[in-house]
């Protein structure tokens, strides 16, 4: 993967974090808790795609039909 140097504005708050983050020794550098960050947001927005796919389905899936719980788990679990 190639690396490109970009700048970015950080707020007083948001560059004290970054810094004490890499003084903690948890990264090396600033441009890596931004990174990681980035990567964060990332997978979170792969995840909500993916809940808002299965509403989708669930939702397109027809009307919820009746359950019962102990004869699933009577059928689950016929011994016990």
């Amino acid at each position: 993967m190639a690396i490109k140097n970009t700048s970015v504005a950080l707020s007083d708050e948001l560059a004290d974090y970054a810094r004490s983050k890499v003084a903690s020794g948890e990264f090396g550098s600033v441009s890596d808790v931004v990174r990681d960050a980035l990567r964060r947001a990332a997978e979170r927005d792969l995840r909500i795609a993916r809940l808002r796919q299965l509403v989708q389905e669930g939702e397109e899936s027809g009307p919820a039909r009746p359950f019962d719980w102990d004869a699933f788990m009577a059928e689950k679990f016929p011994n016990a």
